[in-house]
């Protein structure tokens, strides 16, 4: 289908006059939106705690032992490794498609189900062959995980604080970073660190992630659906409900009509505009349904507005990856060691360092980027990631022979590797995926993050199968490899992707090319918002204070 409506012509001015405050504040006066949020992005563990927790198990002596004849080689111990971005990969392709069919919501219990299934085969694994099939399964459900959640988040939230809530994904996913390196760091010491030590010091550090995806998928069944999933599926009086709960005003309320309003605008304008390309698919059949998606799809790549969102969500993903921030997390202790750790445990307790400060550094993220914006976290880390990859690289090549003479130089590679895990923290982390969850029109967005976000699984699985060969024959040129690609994306990011901060999901279609809409369209759209209301609550002036305000706050405090 096109390109989405025109944004929110009429009452966009009203609705800013009537939004609340960002950042810390933000969060607070949207209490249980926030707390929703939290919860939902026990997701983010998940994919966060997988991704950690095998670095630290690939290099304990039971599981060299026991897996040795994949762990030996490297390009097997890539596959080893990589096998769950393939997983992922797969997976995210398919929930574009069932995050719009079973919802957001449904489509996460799924998605738990699936990764439990995973970890249970890992942890009970004798063969390689058992890992390599359990990590892919897992990476089904951690790939759905990571395109539903930030969907439903995004979907759930407030424009004045949908970042921070998306952005408590990525808070997440180093949380649970953290937490997996110091399992590892505890686990390995079950039975010894040398030849006497236990099997479970790796089966009960997979084991674990069991226990938060359980509590995720019980929780899930008493969470809202999303509202504008529900406005999709013609169901209105819930959507309503949703948004007045998760608001905490009265459903009648002005900043509650008009969000909903906007979203039913949106949906109905998409909805004729299929009717009228496409009026002999509009029988509800599932025939009818399936080459409409198909459509969609298509659409992504046929309509100009639609296939530049494509390339902003795609890129970002592609530039987050190849910053190399996967080739730390998954190879952190055995580049520890390269840089003159000695030991499998100062190897460890290096890289547990890189998820604390990962997860401190993505704290102010969360409170400030709907203030900051989009575009200067983004710019700004890019650029100090490439310089700490380029210091290291130098440090590497002039010191790789010799780090046992220059111990010196040994720890400030170790400092600036864990400077760039700060610069990821606050930055591409939280914000690429905060990008990827909003720029799409509500007809497509299902399909249009399950692609953006399959850029980041493919070239995940890509950078974690490369990274052990390169860094066996090209050594310090590894470094300079993902600085440059970490330069690359914060100059794609500065030129080529506009600023989304404080834009509703339906406004987006305003900075992505709907002032190239045809006429008829936009007099269509703006019919359609008379037709629906939302010109009652037409406020000409963007900056006038609004005394519904005091209104609002006093709704707020009231409940």
């Amino acid at each position: 289908m096109a390109g989405g409506g025109g944004g929110n012509i009429i009452a966009s001015n009203r609705r800013k006059n009537l939004a609340g405050p960002s950042g810390w504040a933000g969060l607070i006066a949207n209490g249980r939106i926030f707390l929703i949020a939290v919860f939902a992005s026990l997701g983010g563990l998940l994919y966060g705690y997988n991704q950690g927790v095998f670095s630290g198990v690939l290099n304990m002596h039971s599981f060299e032992t026991r897996m040795h004849s994949a762990v030996d080689d490297p390009g097997t111990k890539g596959w080893l490794v990589s096998i769950l971005e393939l997983g992922a990969w797969f997976g995210v392709l398919c929930t574009g498609y069932l995050a719009d069919k079973l919802s957001r919501k449904y489509t996460i219990l799924l998605a738990v189900i699936v990764f439990c299934i995973g970890v249970i085969v890992q942890t009970c694994a004798f063969q390689p062959s058992s890992i390599f099939g359990g990590r892919f399964v897992t990476g089904l459900g951690v790939g759905s995980l990571s395109m539903a959640v930030p969907l439903y988040n995004a979907e759930l939230a407030p424009p004045e604080v949908r970042g921070s809530l998306v952005a408590l994904q990525q808070l997440a996913i180093t949380f649970g970073i953290m937490v997996s390196f110091w399992i590892d760091y505890g686990t390995n010491y079950i039975g010894g660190t040398g030849a006497s030590q236990s099997e479970a010091s790796w089966r009960v550090a997979l084991a674990l992630q069991l226990v938060p995806a359980i509590i995720l998928g019980a929780g899930v069944l008493f969470m809202p659906f999303s509202p504008r999933w529900l406005v999709n599926n013609g169901r209105d009086d819930e959507a309503l409900q949703v948004l007045s709960r998760a608001r905490r005003l009265a459903p009648d309320s002005d900043l509650v009509q008009i969000e909903f309003l906007e979203i039913k605008a949106q949906y109905l304008f998409e909805k004729e505009t299929s009717a009228i390309k496409f009026p002999d698919l509009q029988d509800g059949s599932w025939k009818s349904n399936f080459k409409l998606g198909l459509y969609d799809y298509l659409s992504l790549l046929r309509y100009r507005p639609l296939l530049y969102r494509v390339a902003v969500g795609s890129l970002t993903m592609f530039f987050q990856q190849w910053t190399g921030v996967n080739a730390i997390l998954y190879y952190a202790p055995t580049i520890f060691q390269d840089l003159g750790l000695g030991g499998n445990t100062n190897s460890l307790l290096a890289t547990g360092v890189v998820g604390i400060v990962m997860f401190l550094a993505t704290i102010p993220a969360v409170i400030w980027v709907d203030k900051v914006g989009r575009k200067p976290v983004l710019v700004s880390g890019a650029f100090i990631m490439a310089a700490c990859h380029i210091i290291v690289a130098i440090l590497t090549g002039l010191y790789h022979e010799s780090w046992d003479s220059h111990v010196a130089a040994g720890w400030v590679a170790c400092v600036f590797v864990w400077i760039f895990a700060i610069a990821f923290g606050y930055s591409w982390g939280p914000c690429a995926w905060i990008l990827v969850a909003e720029i799409w029109p509500l007809s497509v967005r299902g399909k249009g993050v399950s692609i953006a976000a399959s850029s980041n699984w493919m070239n995940n699985f890509i950078v974690g199968q490369v990274t052990p060969s390169m860094l066996d024959n090209i050594n310090f040129g590894t470094f300079v490899f993902f600085g440059a690609f970490s330069f690359a994306g914060g100059v794609f990011i500065w030129f080529f992707v506009p600023e989304t901060k404080g834009l509703t999901l339906e406004e987006m279609d305003e900075i992505f090319g709907s002032a190239g809409m045809a006429a008829g369209e936009q007099e269509r759209f703006l019919a359609i918002e008379k037709r629906i209301g939302l010109d009652a609550y037409n406020d000409p002036d963007p900056d006038r204070a609004s005394p519904d305000n005091d209104i609002r706050k006093h709704e707020i405090e009231k409940a």
